[in-house]
């Protein structure tokens, strides 16, 4: 497959305005042609002016449903937390009347929670209308790390949408800590995704993870699954 074109922007503030707007024309379309829509974005910092933009589209909010691509297993009262940060950045102004459905519960175990945002989920559809993610400079796209030995569930493209648990990793792999992530099936079949991506060294890295092995790498699996992947890059950080 080939790899998606990356759209160039002159600078930030450019960049964040059409990554919010392409994600709110998603939604307000899914809004006014289904009568609801989800969104799931990605945590990190460099999400946080896309949301605070996406925050001030105007569409009937109320019935949208906001979500995260994945999660660290802490409540939302760490700074760790990205449902803190959606909370901060997205949640505000007319988008504060959308309804959020975290990752993260206080169950037993990780694996537990994930089964409860599962099942969550697929009351709500089961498919996400609009996507944003990130990528980090290891690659990682939601808490899919390359190389990582969770991957093989995670990346199986024959698997139904679900949530999973991700264990921390060993000897200094990543992650540090225990994760939620959404799986590669739900990034498959959503309508709209947007992979938001500043920095030459991020660039680079997406290049190089483009050409990779899909079974372990993750960009060049969602390139393999024919994930709608729209990429905005700008070279501001």
């Amino acid at each position: 497959m080939s790899k998606p074109v990356i759209e160039s922007f002159p600078d930030a503030a450019a960049w964040a305005e059409a990554c919010a707007a392409r994600l709110g024309e998603t939604l307000g379309a899914a809004v006014l042609n289904q009568g609801r829509a989800v969104f799931a974005g990605a945590g990190g910092s460099t999400p946080s002016p896309i949301y605070t933009d996406l925050a001030q589209i105007e569409l009937d909010w109320s019935r949208v449903v906001v979500t995260l691509v994945d999660e660290r297993y802490v409540p939302d009262s760490s700074p760790e937390s990205n449902a803190a940060l959606m909370k901060r950045t997205l949640l505000t102004g007319p988008a504060s009347a959308a309804r959020f459905l975290p990752l993260y519960a206080p169950s037993v175990t990780v694996d537990r929670a994930a089964a409860e945002a599962s099942k969550a989920l697929a009351t709500e559809g089961g498919r996400l209308d609009a996507v944003l993610l990130g990528m980090g400079e290891d690659g990682h796209v939601c808490s899919m790390f390359p190389d990582s030995p969770t991957l093989k569930t995670l990346l199986t493209p024959e698997l139904k949408p679900a949530v999973y648990g991700v264990p921390p990793g060993r000897d200094g792999i990543a992650p540090p800590q225990e994760r939620l992530s959404l799986n590669l099936s739900y990034l498959a079949e959503a309508g709209r995704v947007v992979l938001a991506l500043t920095g030459a060294t991020k660039r680079a890295v997406f290049e190089r993870e483009a050409a990779g092995d899909p079974r372990v790498h993750p960009i060049a699996a969602l390139i393999a699954a024919k994930v709608p992947l729209e990429v905005l890059w700008t070279e501001a950080v």
